[in-house]
């Protein structure tokens, strides 16, 4: 029996001690396992947020493969259209190369039409200098002929006597009109008037608004005609007409051909000068040099 109960207590102490082994062992095996569990979320959360974490970076692949093929389409676009443009610029080039060949050609074209128009011009001027020489040459004839005509008219009208009608009052109205810058009213040739025992004739007399014009013609002028004319004739066309007194009176002394000396007295005079100009035409010799 004791022997028994020696077993039993020992087999008791034994369960005991394996009692208190085994709750040791499995504290430990509770505590490992509750700490694995602690450390199995954390890794359960950090194997999430890695995988947060590569899906984030897939998507930014994804995204980036994405932009990346679009990128390289449009820039295979836009390469293409560079290269179409470039082809139509060296086709351009090409055309205006062309042009500019053409173009030089006909500038060549055009230089030599230019050196053929220079030569044919100086030919021109050639056969223009020479014409112009002669033109000249025949225009110094025609004018030595025209005044020797009017040497000759004015001798045939000094001899006939004729030198008021034929040379003296046709060029009346023309001549006075340029340099008195008027309008003749009236003209008058060969007039003589007689009034209170006065007598006396005037060769041309011409009126304009505010002006009478009394032309006196000589075939040759001295000295002697110059006094009388401004010393008896004006006063006695004041008298015999006296209706022109509130114009202004204009003397003037015509003849075919003034000598210095005679053209310097009447000049001296205050009296206008008419006669021929280089026996060009009739014209007044005096004009800036009297003052009425």
């Amino acid at each position: 029996m004791e022997k028994v109960e020696e077993k039993v207590n020992r087999l008791e102490a034994v369960f005991e001690e394996f009692t208190r082994t085994v709750g040791l062992e499995f504290n430990k095996v509770y505590n490992a396992i509750m700490l694995s569990h602690i450390n199995y979320e954390r890794i359960s959360q950090d194997i999430v947020q890695l995988g947060n974490r590569i899906e984030a970076t897939r998507e930014l692949l994804d995204n980036f493969i994405r932009e990346s093929e679009k990128q390289r389409q449009e820039d295979r676009q836009k390469f293409n259209e560079f290269k179409d443009e470039m082809k139509d610029f060296k086709d351009e080039m090409k055309d205006f190369k062309d042009e500019m060949k053409d173009f030089k050609d006909e500038m060549k074209e055009f230089k030599d039409e230019m050196k053929d128009f220079k030569d044919e011009m100086k030919d021109f001027k050639d056969d223009s200098i020479d014409f112009k020489a002669e033109m000249r040459s025949f225009k110094d004839e025609m004018r030595e002929e025209h005044r020797k005509m009017n040497r000759q008219w004015g001798e045939l009208a000094n001899k006939m006597g004729t030198i008021v009608e034929d040379i003296i009052y046709p060029a009346t109205r023309p001549v006075l009109e340029k340099y008195f810058n008027c309008e003749l009213e009236t003209t008058m040739m060969n007039i003589t008037r007689k009034k209170d025992g006065i007598k006396d004739e005037f060769d041309v007399i011409a009126v304009s608004a505010d002006k009478v014009f009394l032309i006196e013609v000589k075939s040759t002028m001295r000295q002697q005609y110059v006094d009388d004319f401004k010393n008896k004739k004006l006063e006695r066309f004041r008298f015999l007409f006296s209706e022109y007194n509130d114009k202004t009176l204009v003397p003037i002394l015509a003849t075919l051909r003034y000598e210095d000396s005679m053209l310097a007295y009447v000049t001296k005079n205050n009296i206008y000068a008419m006669a021929y100009r280089e026996w060009d035409y009739m014209d007044i010799l005096n004009f800036d040099k009297i003052m009425i």
